[in-house]
């Protein structure tokens, strides 16, 4: 698939209705890019003119002769050409999906990382996302698109830089941003005239602006001028396999119209829908957004899932009602918990920022509580189901179906599996756990309390006293795994359709 480049006239036409102190020159840069450098910082001394003032503080591009527009008419031939370098700083679930996407595209691509295991894989050919086939990565490092390496002073040849990286929370549940100035800055120590820098990890509104640029701003570029600056948040669905990155529409939006108009371009060459919003801000918020929505929507069914079970009354039949409105509803699943690097990570991006303007997301902060309180719930039926058989919790033989956060994935990120076993192991429970996609799992990670549990086959978990299907892996046998074991707890309706089950199917 060759995504269609979106023209420069159609952009212009819809964005209108480091460390070291010195940024370093682009030996692999065209003359003409290195050139404008001083033209841009005559420019901003003011050899051109009194500069109109942007909001943003910084003077904006004066007319077709400005140094910024031959900046950026530089970079828009070299990505109209498929001759710019694109490094992507970050190769995990979103970094590798996104350079393979480039270079199916024919650029030339060089893949950040400093975990020096990761980087000697995908130089091997080998890839570590469950959605990138190997012999995709295999065929780029062939034709000489992509390489993987830890030395980021090959920032200095790539024409634009893709920030992908982590963006946990801390201990105390705020933002933390530390790969994200990290990475920052590593693009900043290499920085160079006409270079396109884009963050993607999910963030709060303002981050670009206010850690991004001014750490890229030290060496004395200035975003929008010297080097173009954007935000467009990822959309990366780990196991989706019906919307890989070129089906997704990406948003995209600018620290200025020139940044903008080139982000834009730069993501109409992997991607059929590139949708342009008007600041960082904007772009940051959209992600947001996203996530929030899914992550009240499921405290919604979560909270009328436990009212449900008090009340008797099956909440997958009720949702499969509800679902059969044709407006007004969408459907939501309830589970173990929330789990992933987004939904119960970013509401608290927005709750944190939020204080900074006087204001209180009390509704957003409640449905992570309600969120959160789900694998309790889940302990709760454990507990229940054991006592029907007369059986404490303490010593008896748990096994856990699934560790990953979704189904046939093997990313465990903020999975609820995870907080279902530990809250198992703190009551005296042993444990047992098989996920064909998950070979061993950290328990209380980060914590003086670590350690590492073991997966075992199915039929050690199918043999212990309670069986809980915390992730309906496609893999699974629903069929025998009703047949072997004598109790499951069941938080995915996974055994809705199984027919004279021997074992006691107790659903959420």
């Amino acid at each position: 698939m060759q995504a269609k480049p979106t023209s420069h006239d159609t952009i212009i036409e819809h964005l209108n209705g480091s460390s070291n102190g010195h940024a370093h020159a682009n030996d692999h840069a065209s003359a003409a890019v290195n050139g404008a450098t001083g033209e841009a910082q005559a420019a901003r001394a003011g050899v051109n003119g009194h500069a109109r003032m942007a909001p943003s503080g910084h003077a904006e591009p004066q007319g077709e002769g400005s140094a910024a527009t031959a900046l950026a008419e530089q970079v828009r031939r070299k990505l109209e050409e498929r001759t710019a370098t694109i490094g992507v700083l970050g190769l995990g679930y979103v970094g590798v999906p996104l350079i393979m996407a480039f270079a199916a595209q024919n650029f030339k691509t060089i893949g950040f990382d400093p975990n020096a295991r990761l980087v000697e894989g995908l130089q091997s050919g080998q890839s570590h996302i469950e959605d990138i086939p190997s012999q995709d990565v295999a065929q780029a490092r062939q034709g000489d698109r992509f390489r993987a390496t830890s030395d980021f002073s090959l920032l200095a040849e790539c024409d634009v830089a893709i920030i992908c990286v982590p963006t946990p929370l801390n201990t105390t549940r705020d933002p933390d941003l530390a790969y994200v100035e990290s990475a920052s800055e590593s693009v900043a120590k290499y920085l160079h005239a006409g270079q396109i820098v884009v963050l993607e990890s999910t963030t709060y509104p303002g981050t670009t602006n206010e850690v991004v640029r001014p750490i890229l701003e030290r060496g004395g570029l200035r975003a929008g001028q010297d080097f173009f600056l954007a935000f467009s948040p990822e959309r990366i669905d780990p196991g989706n396999v019906d919307f890989p990155v070129h089906k997704v529409p990406k948003v995209v939006g600018g620290h200025d119209a020139l940044s903008s108009e080139l982000a834009m371009l730069l993501y109409s060459t992997v991607v059929l829908q590139p949708v342009a919003v008007s600041s960082t801000q904007a772009a940051e918020l959209t992600k947001l957004l996203e996530n929030i929505f899914r992550c009240v929507n499921i405290a919604l069914v979560n909270e009328m899932t436990m009212l449900c079970d008090r009340m008797g009354i099956d909440i997958w039949e009720v949702i499969d009602a509800a679902a059969t409105k044709p407006y007004g509803f969408t459907k939501f699943l309830p589970g173990p918990g929330l789990g992933g690097h987004c939904i119960p990570i970013d509401p608290f991006y927005l709750s944190w920022k939020a204080r900074e303007f006087g204001f209180q997301t009390s509704f957003i902060e409640l449905a992570g509580e309600v969120n959160s309180a789900m694998p309790r719930f889940v302990i709760d039926k454990i507990m229940r189901a054991l006592n029907d058989e007369s059986r404490a919790m303490r010593g008896a033989k748990i096994g856990l179906l699934g560790m990953s956060y979704k189904a046939n994935v093997g990313d465990v990120r903020e999975s609820p599996s995870l907080r279902v076993a530990e809250l198992l192991h703190e009551l005296g429970a042993e444990l047992e756990f098989f996920d064909p996609h998950v070979a061993s799992a950290q328990l209380f990670h980060g914590t003086p309390r670590a350690f590492k549990i073991e997966g075992g086959s199915l039929e050690d978990v199918l043999a212990c006293d309670c069986v809980v299907l915390l992730t309906n892996h496609r893999a699974y046998n629903y069929e025998q795994i009703a047949q072997q074991a004598a109790v499951i707890i069941d938080t995915r309706n996974a055994f809705k359709s199984i027919q004279n089950p021997r074992a006691r199917i107790i659903k959420l």
